[in-house]
């Protein structure tokens, strides 16, 4: 079915709604989650294809979950995070299979977990508000390039919230605008590179119900934590994702 048998269906549905379960509870990771163990047993193209539609609609249901005019002004307030991503994501979706992969994953990888368990040594970090505009475009840029390659563009964008100390609702909510837009963006861009083929669209479109299901479990729990716990989380799992790209370098 869909060009698998039926191991390889069950595992892709399962890790769907896992993903989803942890974008409901903490706003990201999804596609983290889904490209590095859907690689352990599809080529790299096909796992980016199968992630696409999944996150897009999980953005959706994040990004207006407090409704269209709030969506709006988050997009608004980091409007030059969102242009930087876009211009990047659609340059480097191109190169997808052109561009070293491993070396980009060290690179993005390596200051994300530094910068993650620094924070969770208890040490400050913050982005000075006349350095901000310039941080945001560099932190596009990188999520960009990354993104196009991969389908994950999260990571930087989570530096740069939790760096300007924004509050957990606002937090979600930009994560979703953000991570919408950009998915939005990748889907355009796959559809004319050949990664989402005959093939692979109808399997991408067919794990959006496990997708949405996790999320929805995963929101309940989001809706539990304090924002203490709730950075905690968050610094936690960026770790995670740091670690996870820094060991693709060496695979």
């Amino acid at each position: 079915m869909f060009g698998l048998d039926l191991t390889a269906l069950t595992l892709v549905i399962a890790i769907t709604f896992f993903a989803g379960f942890v974008k409901g509870a903490i706003g990201f990771a999804m596609p983290m989650i889904m490209m590095s163990t859907f690689t352990a047993f599809l080529p790299g193209p096909t796992a980016l294809a199968l992630l696409i539609l999944p996150t897009f609609a999980t953005n959706i249901a994040q990004a207006f979950r407090q409704g269209p005019a709030e969506a709006w002004a988050s997009a608004r307030r980091f409007r030059l995070h969102i242009f930087a991503v876009i211009a990047a994501l659609a340059l480097s979706s191109q190169f997808v299979t052109g561009i070293p992969r491993a070396a980009m994953s060290g690179l993005l990888g390596a200051p994300i977990l530094g910068f993650a368990l620094w924070q969770l040594a208890g040490r400050p970090m913050a982005i000075r508000i006349e350095h901000r505009n310039r941080v945001e475009i560099i932190l596009g840029l990188i999520g960009g390039l990354y993104g196009g390659i991969s389908g994950i563009w999260g990571p930087p964008l989570i530096v740069l919230l939790l760096s300007l100390h924004t509050e957990k609702r606002e937090m979600l909510r930009v994560q979703g605008v953000v991570f919408l837009i950009g998915s939005a963006g990748l889907f355009a861009a796959h559809l004319t590179s050949g990664v989402l083929n005959a093939q692979t669209l109808p399997l991408s479109a067919l794990i959006v119900i496990p997708a949405l299901i996790g999320n929805r479990a995963g929101l309940a729990v989001q809706d539990r934590l304090n924002s203490q716990t709730f950075r905690r989380w968050t610094l936690i799992l960026l770790a995670l994702t740091g670690a996870n790209l820094v060991r693709q370098t060496f695979l």
